[in-house]
């Protein structure tokens, strides 16, 4: 491993993060992709707003700019499965959306309903950065209904949050 590309992936692997699934659906139809990279913004606003990252290459990218609304949807520690299928590692037949259950808040976006939590967002700018779209977005609802941990994702494999003190 000798270039900076394969030190940074082996040095951002070390990170524990929080798995989510970005949705959007409207006039570029219904797309979803899992993520890692989410960061709150700013709670001072009239909308608070917060971040995600998604390959430009990825459909869900496209679709989002398209749609102009976006939901992030924090999984519990429970649902690898489905940060699997929306990471398109499995092979399941049928759409992405067809084996959990969804509803819609504001925007009508898909939120998951039983993640963790779900931000419903309205699309607010966006800025391509290398191989990433940056969108922020402006939160219009929340959907928090499960008590429980996040899924978090850490030297290439699922784990959860514990206590440590």
């Amino acid at each position: 491993m000798d270039d900076m590309r394969d030190q940074f992936i082996k040095a951002m692997s070390s990170a524990g993060t929080t798995v989510y699934v970005v949705t959007t659906d409207g006039t570029a139809g219904q797309h979803g992709v899992t993520v890692s990279a989410m960061s709150s913004v700013s709670a001072d606003m009239d909308d608070p707003t917060l971040l995600v990252c998604i390959h430009h290459l990825s459909p869900a990218a496209d679709a989002i700019m398209e749609n102009k609304a976006f939901a992030v949807n924090m999984l519990r520690s429970d649902q690898s499965q489905i940060s699997n299928t929306f990471a398109g590692r499995v092979a399941e037949g049928g759409s992405k959306f067809d084996h959990v259950d969804w509803h819609k808040l504001q925007t009508g976006v898909p939120i998951l309903t039983d993640a963790l939590v779900s931000f419903d967002c309205t699309l607010y700018q966006k800025e391509r950065v290398g191989t990433h779209y940056i969108f922020i977005g402006g939160v219009v609802g929340i959907h928090h209904p499960e008590e429980g941990d996040a899924l978090v994702y850490s030297k290439r494999s699922y784990g959860r949050f514990q206590e440590i003190a």
